[in-house]
């Protein structure tokens, strides 16, 4: 209790004599250096208001407005054409009691601000027009229009020269609803070589009877939504597609991310713990004062929506009965820890004062060393977030909305985010590297179902050998914005903090730093009834998920660009030629895509088996001759792309459709040709993690720290999931999942299958040399 006591600002007595006040100036320097750092965030929040409400232009530009005015008017010129007279006419003269020149000045400061704020909204107005081209998208590379070159360099005119986070959000340009025709007409390609004659013939049907029925209807009400909200989509694709699914949210939806693949920077647990925790809140403190910089689309000084960034911390999902909700609260200057079954509270600064990563490994090893045992239900804890939401909601409203339950659930749920020190070991080691590293992604993916807070924004895990990695909750955003997070925290912790030579964190400790504070809880025999029902349900999903994570090491995008095609067409189709090898057919196949060239935008689905892919394949397989193969590789490799921009430029085709089936739910009819479409499986679900940062790593002369990327459950019980990033010039690295449960799926036969067709489109697409070319090489050797 002597923590308690240190935090009690003044005691005081009632004795005979009168009151005994008794002061703890250390408490209240505390308190004083407390409010002080709240003092000063509100401040920076206050200044940064000011600055992104008058952006593009800035505020020191008012300035500059007023003084060309008055210049003007010294030289005996009326720019106001009147204005400031008239201004001056209606000046309350009787109670400002000014001379006349001070309501002539007075009344030059309105006219100058109202000249300046109308030259704002002219200039955010100007810079949403230009952000809404999109030819530029579309043209062939090195082919860029004159049109696309003045755009370009009025985009860079207009955006100022240091934005801030969030500085481009108000000049955003809002997702357009597409036209129902052009939607349906893009569905029908993209389930042609899917269906059989009849099935397609079928389809058109529905399609057709859907478009001059209820479509028509359906997309009056989503334009009315579009021009009143943001984005048409993110709310909705938010609450029905993540918050009211009732399931298990762990291996379901949440997904993970590794550490680099060859190198553990220390294998002190407690030192990777401090820095990891360090890194982590260096980005926060980013985010908070905005200082981050905007994130464009790669090459381009095209800015990215930013609004995910707001509840990436201090963040957690609660369980409803209908559906979860998401809180966030503005600060936190704690983290909550897991370490054997029990909780701690880890405070991470004191008096204001970011702790040095020396001081949070001196506090992480505190929790390490502490021997005291879990508490009756404690260390199974985390399986009510694992499991089912429905009981979770139950338990949460009868035994945890008030008392010491309640007081400790708000310490997990309020925290920076979630840490769990963990007693094994991960990675890419020992005598069976590659089967270690999948064990290494299934701890990752849902641990030991109970040992993650799976509510979290993120939990970070620290293992017993250094080695770490994340497991984050979709519904806030989606995986760019995490490995955006992830990139900036591992460099970090590897280049900027770095260790000392015996494996330690920098810095000195301050030896009077409180422990860590244990929480406590009061479990009853009815809530530890449910931990193990909850339990069950998590385990028996975790061992049915059949991960296998590997690095293909042939080539990389280097090769590929080389032949002047596009890296992802590339991978997508050979992800196709593998599917079709794998399982005699084709199937849907879902990529996924930002839309956050739009403001809140999130997601849209690339459909990747296309009519140009599928004939592509049956070429190969069937031993069509290579110049044949070759010409329909490239007609499918464009296809791909032109999906894609499609996809990025709001001309999609599945968010529309889900958003007319929410629609025609709320107004209550039903749609045969909705419902048919959106129960239609993704029996191969895709997504590319992209490398973002590129400046923090020093690939060059630290070749061995890549990142492994991560990856996510299956999402289908009959299909594959695929996660991939591309690293440098000669890597991809691989994160294929799918379910033990379902006989027909292997993933190390699946990842077998994707090497060996990446190196198959490779033969296929590279030329074989004649016996003149090979005799002038060897002349040049």
């Amino acid at each position: 209790m002597a923590e308690a006591h240190q935090a009690v600002a003044f005691q005081f007595t009632i004795t005979p004599e009168g009151i005994d006040l008794r002061l703890s100036y250390q408490a209240l320097s505390q308190i004083y250096l407390s409010g002080l750092r709240s003092w000063k965030k509100r401040i920076s929040r206050m200044r940064n208001r000011v600055i992104k409400g008058v952006y593009p232009a800035s505020p020191s530009s008012w300035l500059f407005v007023v003084i060309a005015i008055l210049a003007t008017m010294y030289m005996r010129s009326d720019p106001s054409m009147g204005l400031i007279a008239k201004i001056q006419e209606h000046l309350p003269v009787s109670s400002l009691s000014l001379s006349v020149q001070g309501q002539t000045m007075l009344s030059v400061l309105v006219f100058s601000t109202l000249l300046w704020l109308s030259l704002i909204l002219t200039l955010r107005f100007c810079l949403k027009l230009l952000l809404s081209y999109h030819r530029w998208m579309f043209e062939q590379h090195g082919h860029i229009s004159t049109t696309t070159k003045v755009w370009v360099t009025l985009v860079r005119l207009l955006s100022g020269r240091k934005p801030l986070l969030y500085s481009y959000q108000t000049s955003l340009p809002c997702l357009p609803v597409p036209p129902i025709k052009d939607t349906l007409e893009r569905y029908l390609e993209s389930v042609r070589p899917l269906l059989s004659g009849p099935g397609f013939q079928r389809m058109t049907v529905l399609a057709a009877q859907f478009e001059n029925s209820l479509g028509n209807r359906l997309q009056r009400y989503l334009k009315l939504k579009a021009l009143w909200a943001t984005n048409y989509v993110s709310d909705w694709w938010e609450e029905y597609i993540y918050l009211r699914g009732r399931g298990p949210i762990m291996v379901n939806s949440n997904y993970y991310g590794m550490d680099f693949l060859y190198v553990t920077p220390t294998p002190i647990q407690a030192a990777r713990a401090g820095n990891t925790i360090t890194a982590l809140l260096l980005y926060r403190r980013k985010v908070n004062s905005e200082q981050l910089t905007p994130s464009r689309v790669p090459g381009t000084v095209i800015p990215l929506c930013a609004a995910q960034c707001e509840r990436m911390f201090n963040t957690t999902r609660t369980p409803g009965e209908e559906t979860d909700v998401l809180q966030h609260w503005q600060d936190s200057e704690f983290v909550t820890v897991y370490h054997r079954g029990r909780y701690f509270r880890l405070w991470v600064y004191k008096a204001g004062r970011l702790l040095s990563p020396r001081e949070i490994e001196y506090q992480i090893q505190r929790i390490l060393d502490d021997p005291s045992p879990p508490g009756p239900g404690e260390d199974r804890l985390g399986a009510l977030t694992a499991g089912d939401r429905v009981p979770w909601c139950a338990v949460r409203k009868q035994y945890f909305s008030s008392g010491v339950n309640k007081r400790s659930l708000d310490c997990i749920e309020r925290a920076a985010f979630f840490v769990t020190l963990d007693d094994e070991e991960q990675g890419m080691m020992g005598e069976d590297p590659v089967g270690n590293l999948d064990r290494y992604a299934k701890s990752l993916l849902h641990g030991k179902c109970y040992d993650r807070w799976f509510d979290k924004s993120f939990s970070v895990v620290v293992y017993k050998n250094g080695k770490n990695g994340l497991n984050a909750e979709h519904s806030w955003a989606d995986a760019p914005t995490v490995a955006h997070l992830w990139e900036f925290t591992l460099a970090t912790d590897a280049f900027q903090l770095g260790y000392t030579e015996d494996g330690h964190c920098k810095g000195e400790v301050e030896r009077s730093l409180p422990p860590p504070q244990r929480l406590t809880w009061d479990i009853p025999v009815e809530v530890q009834e449910q931990v193990s029902i909850s339990l069950s349900v998590a385990q028996a999903l975790a061992d049915d998920v059949d991960c296998h994570v590997f690095p293909f090491r042939d080539f990389g995008k280097g090769r590929i660009k080389k032949l002047k095609i596009s890296p992802d067409a590339f991978i997508q189709l050979a992800l196709q030629l593998a599917y079709y090898r794998d399982r005699k057919t084709f199937c849907l196949t879902y990529e996924a895509s930002m839309t956050r060239l739009f403001r809140e935008g999130r997601t849209e689905t690339v459909r990747s088996c296309s009519n140009e892919g599928c004939a592509f394949v049956k070429a190969v397989e069937s031993g069509e001759g290579p110049e044949h193969c070759r010409r329909l590789f490239r007609l499918a490799a464009e296809k791909h792309q032109n999906l894609y921009r499609l996809a990025m430029t709001g001309s999609g085709i599945d968010r529309h459709l889900f958003c007319l089936y929410v629609v025609s739910k709320y107004l209550g009819v039903e749609s045969p040709f909705l419902t048919e479409v959106l129960s239609e499986p993704w029996r191969l679900s895709t997504s590319q993690t992209p490398v973002q940062q590129l400046e923090l790593f020093d690939m060059k002369n630290h070749p061995d720290f890549i990142s492994l990327g991560g990856g996510f459950g299956p999402v289908a019980d009959d299909g594959y999931g695929v996660s991939y990033i591309i690293v440098g010039e000669d890597m991809i690295n691989y994160h294929v999942s799918c379910k033990h449960s379902f006989s027909e799926t292997d993933s190390h036969r699946f990842g077998a299958q994707i090497s060996r067709a990446l190196l198959d489109l490779l033969s296929v697409l590279t030329p074989a040399k004649t016996e003149n070319s090979q005799a002038q090489d060897k002349k040049q050797q």
